[in-house]
């Protein structure tokens, strides 16, 4: 297991951790993802260089807002990771960021887990 964290300096603020789960790629996020973070956000959910099979969780129950930046930076993800042969799946939604995922259609592209266990065993 490896660790790397990126913490934000204001409360709010985007923090992201990284962690590998029997070669699965988490991504732990906690704050908003908004504008101001999407360019971080990017380069935590693409795979590492030379990751051979990419998969990604994206663990998001510690967002508490996320914008359209968000959205358009999980869309790029997906297809960055699945051109690669990977995948990307995102875990623990709280219910007003699983609502916007619902919305705008998000859940029917990426797989949407209640939790990061059924996330990681799917």
């Amino acid at each position: 297991m490896t660790d790397d964290i990126h913490r934000a300096p204001e409360p709010n603020r985007l923090s992201i951790s990284h962690t590998t789960i029997d070669g699965i790629r988490v991504v732990t996020l906690c704050g908003e993802i908004d504008d101001t973070a999407k360019d971080l956000l990017t380069q935590a959910l693409l795979p590492p260089a030379g990751a051979t099979l990419p998969r990604v969780v994206a663990d998001l129950s510690g967002v508490t807002f996320m914008d359209s930046s968000g959205i358009n930076v999980f869309v790029f993800a997906h297809r960055a990771v699945s051109s690669a042969q990977g995948w990307l799946r995102i875990a623990g939604a709280q219910e007003a960021v699983l609502r916007v995922l619902q919305i705008v259609g998000l859940d029917d592209i990426i797989p949407c887990h209640p939790t990061l266990e059924r996330a990681l065993t799917a």
